[in-house]
């Protein structure tokens, strides 16, 4: 079924698809023309995407807008159907931008281009395909397409154990992401009249006992890409092995796809479920913060160590859903897009470093700031960022959790109590490795090797000099390093970032505005299956240690016997 409105966000899903399948036929020797191309390419969707949102976007609407249905496989019940509403909109932003902003990082490359910026595109269209999906079966399939480019990108233009990253991550997302199929076959044939439309499904009345097998097996699927412990395991290894611009899609969109999904599909459609598995968020968000900033700090792989740093703050995603509160689940999505713009700032930085250093192990670093002054500021401004300095999105985020986990009337005061302070000592471990990190890579650590002259480098005039200095793995003068410091083209990408985080930390409104109102309505179904399970079982929880509190009024509003 056509729709009447221009197709806005077919558009924007398959510009950057339709567009990559002209890059083997493009005139190109060296790849400038290719690079030049892809670039272009995502800018113009990036620009077609803010239009759209600013134009034809309501942020005071709950509902699903801008939707697109096409019977695409009739015989199956598959349809092309997307739309966007205040979960997707903002992480498509999130996508186009920090995509575009790697295709851009990725200017070097030399080793098949066209290649290379051909799975960038392709991926491109996945991810925000995966966003706007309404279909649970096309969710599913651009979830799969957007495997094949991670693994390509990471097996051909990745480091020494590139392969064995690239396999053990689509090992673990394909068959994982098994059960997002397995749950949408079960919601969409249940009840007798087939449908896999995400809105219809998400209004369907199941039965308990089919709600939580169902939740498991998506909570497992989203969990391994949102990096929850223990299905983590694959991320330190992918971010370090990836080059810089797949590291910053991975961090910046990629693990967003978990959180968005948990929010998605468990929340939305299975509340009754998430009732009973809200607690265990919690516990495993505490884990994530604790675990993976202790194994963060035992790195010395610059990327390893912000590849656990992300592991760490995925657990406020956690803490932010199990919230039970407006303000938490809103923190949770916030923290997403807060995490996006700085894991991809720090991994792109930490790709400029090891452009310069040819090594990522902070052990033979150090010093390193006198050569490279701007890469410094800028790497400094986003630990501050990562570490939750006031004034900077990551403050905002993870403060909104916290108020929304120490608000929540659903635990008990010992609950609360115990997760806050957990999750506390998480965040004070954070300045740890992030500080920690800054003075061995660019003050010096005192462990860094000696620098010693090579046979090629003896001149008359490194001979005498006591100003030499370790770069890396090799020895040089400051100023006749052979890179040289922040090109401007690299200080743009970096400023792009820190601007919206800045900005966002400064003024929180200009993301909340376009997700508030459905977080609203997220958490009031959220809490209704609450009400309406503590009912009849108003010790849903361990008694005494969770002991949920329900108000009589608010108890009282729902009549008997609606539980499922």
């Amino acid at each position: 079924m056509m729709t009447e409105q221009f197709p806005w966000l077919t558009a924007i899903v398959l510009l950057p698809l339709v567009a990559s399948l002209l890059i083997p036929v493009l005139p190109d020797k060296d790849g400038k023309r290719v690079r030049w191309y892809a670039s272009g390419v995502a800018i113009a969707d990036l620009i077609l995407m803010c239009y759209v949102f600013w134009q034809h976007y309501d942020a005071g609407i709950a509902t699903f807008q801008l939707a697109e249905k096409y019977a695409w496989v009739p015989q199956l019940g598959l349809n092309w159907a997307v739309s966007v509403d205040g979960l997707s909109v903002p992480l498509v932003l999130l996508a186009g931008l920090v995509t575009t902003l790697s295709i851009f990082a990725a200017w070097q490359v030399d080793r098949k281009p066209r290649l290379f910026y051909f799975l960038m595109l392709v991926l491109y269209s996945a991810q925000i395909g995966v966003f706007v999906a309404q279909d649970i079966l096309l969710l599913f399939i651009m979830w799969e397409i957007e495997l094949v480019p991670v693994y390509l990108l990471v097996s051909i233009w990745g480091g020494p154990k590139r392969r064995y990253a690239a396999t053990k991550f689509l090992l673990y997302t394909a068959l994982a992401s098994i059960f997002i199929l397995v749950a949408g076959l079960a919601l969409g044939f249940y009840g007798g009249n087939p449908t896999f439309d995400m809105a219809a499904l998400a209004v369907k009345n199941y039965p308990l006992a089919l709600e939580l097998p169902i939740y498991a097996g998506l909570l497992i699927a989203f969990g391994v890409k949102l990096a929850i412990f223990p299905m983590h395991t694959w991320l330190p290894d992918a971010h370090g092995e990836a080059s810089a611009p797949v590291s910053m899609v991975l961090a910046g969109v990629l693990l967003k796809m978990g959180g968005y999904g948990l929010i998605r599909l468990n929340l939305e459609m299975l509340p009754h479920a998430h009732v009973y598995f809200a607690p265990v968020l919690a516990t495993v968000g505490v884990v994530n913060i604790i675990y993976g900033a202790l194994a963060s700090f035992a790195q010395s792989n610059m990327k390893r160590r912000l590849a656990y740093s992300s592991v760490s703050h995925m657990g406020f995603v956690l803490l932010g859903i199990a919230s039970f509160t407006d303000v938490g689940i809103s923190g949770a999505l916030l923290q997403m897009l807060s995490h996006g713009l700085i894991a991809a700032v720090l991994f792109f930085l930490a790709g400029v470093t090891y452009d310069r250093t040819h090594t990522l192990s902070m052990e033979e670093m150090g010093g390193i700031a006198q050569v490279m002054p701007k890469v410094f500021a800028l790497f400094t401004i986003g630990a501050m960022a990562s570490l939750a300095l006031p004034g900077m999105s990551g403050f905002v985020s993870e403060i909104s959790v916290f108020v929304g986990v120490t608000t929540s009337d659903i635990y008990s005061s010992t609950f609360r109590t115990v997760t806050v302070f957990l999750a506390a000592v998480g965040l004070m471990l954070t300045p740890v490795y992030l500080l920690s990190m800054l003075r061995q890579v660019f003050y010096g650590s005192g462990i860094a090797p000696a620098c010693v002259l090579t046979s090629t480098q003896l001149r008359t005039d490194y001979q005498d000099s006591q100003e030499a200095v370790c770069f890396g793995t090799d020895c040089v003068l400051p100023g006749e390093a052979r890179f040289g410091d922040a090109r401007p083209r690299e200080v743009f990408i970096a400023v792009s970032f820190l601007v919206l985080i800045i900005g966002i930390g400064l003024y929180p409104k200009l993301a909340t505005q376009m997700y508030d109102v459905k977080t609203v309505a997220v958490n009031a179904q959220i809490r209704e299956s609450y009400v309406q399970i503590a009912q009849s079982n108003p010790r849903i929880y361990a008694s005494g240690f969770l002991a949920p509190r329900i108000d009589k009024p608010e108890l009282a509003t729902v009549p008997t016997g609606v539980l499922k």
